[in-house]
């Protein structure tokens, strides 16, 4: 028999309640532990098989996170014929009728790095599971939030990819992400903001300077168009081009996955640069 400190809260309820005060330090660290808490259920030659937000649980008297719900949790080389766990975390490679192995909870994983940086359950606006289903399989990921820094970003699309052998291991996983996590402690938090508020804007001034030249290009057809069937016609165009100038798709299950290389945070440049500046003030 397990027996378990008790917990106060598990990580869906708490990204419900705290997500909007929560730093990028703080959500770096609530994936970090998680990963730690898997790698050594990994190392024990054990596959967790039902990772999701419901059974990650919070001690504040610790101030930890943990991994619980044990129940499916057993030998990488137990074999199954079913399919359990919770639907957006089960990786595509199960879902075809492939055994639970070790890569399948890094998937999970994977989905709730996205879930701790966006803030919201995956695939929360699907409301059939087939349709869930469908976009799993066919390598359809949520939509990746802005400001998410590149390192952190590359790991969950390296952790969620469609063939299980690309993904890493749990070791590699708790090692790279410690890196990061060492990255962004050293790092004031004014500093991070600012940073990925300047990335935001710039995005947004570019997409505005986008749909302008789209704007304006239409408006002198309109203008030249002497007859009336052409002007409505074109204002049609205008209406159809649906231009706006937010920095972020506001779909977050799109499967338009990427955003522009330049507005991901790179905090291990951002650490050289603070670096080199120290260096020069003293």
């Amino acid at each position: 028999m397990l027996v378990m400190n008790e917990m106060d809260i598990d990580l869906r309820k708490y990204l419900r309640q705290n997500h909007n005060q929560l730093t990028w330090k703080d959500r770096i660290n609530i994936s970090y532990e998680i990963i730690f808490a898997l790698y050594y259920i990994h190392d024990e030659k054990a596959v967790h098989r039902d990772l999701h937000s419901g059974n990650i649980l919070y001690s504040k008297f610790n101030d930890r996170w943990l991994i619980s719900d044990l129940g499916f949790c057993g030998p990488a080389d137990k074999s199954s014929t079913s399919i359990y766990g919770n639907l957006p975390y089960i990786a595509p490679e199960v879902i075809v009728g492939r055994e639970y192995t070790f890569t399948s909870d890094i998937y999970s994983i994977a989905i709730l790095m996205w879930e701790i940086s966006s803030g919201q359950t995956p695939f929360i606006n699907y409301e059939h599971e087939n349709d869930i289903v469908m976009n799993i399989i066919h390598g359809i990921r949520p939509k990746i939030v802005t400001g998410t820094p590149l390192e952190y970003k590359n790991l969950m699309k390296e952790c969620w990819d469609a063939d299980p052998l690309k993904r890493l291991d749990a070791y590699a996983l708790m090692k790279k992400m410690e890196k990061i996590h060492l990255d962004y402690q050293n790092i004031p938090d004014e500093l991070i903001k600012s940073v990925i508020d300047n990335l935001e804007m710039n995005k947004v001034e570019e997409n505005y300077t986008n749909s302008s030249k789209k704007i304006s290009k239409l408006f002198k057809k309109l203008q030249i168009n002497s007859n009336d069937d052409e002007k409505e016609i074109t204002q049609q165009q205008i209406k159809g081009q649906n231009i706006n100038v937010d920095a972020e798709d506001k779909d977050e299950n799109s499967p338009s996955l990427e955003l522009c290389g330049d507005c991901n945070l790179n905090i291990s440049k951002l650490n050289d640069k603070r670096k080199k500046s120290n260096l020069f003030r003293e």
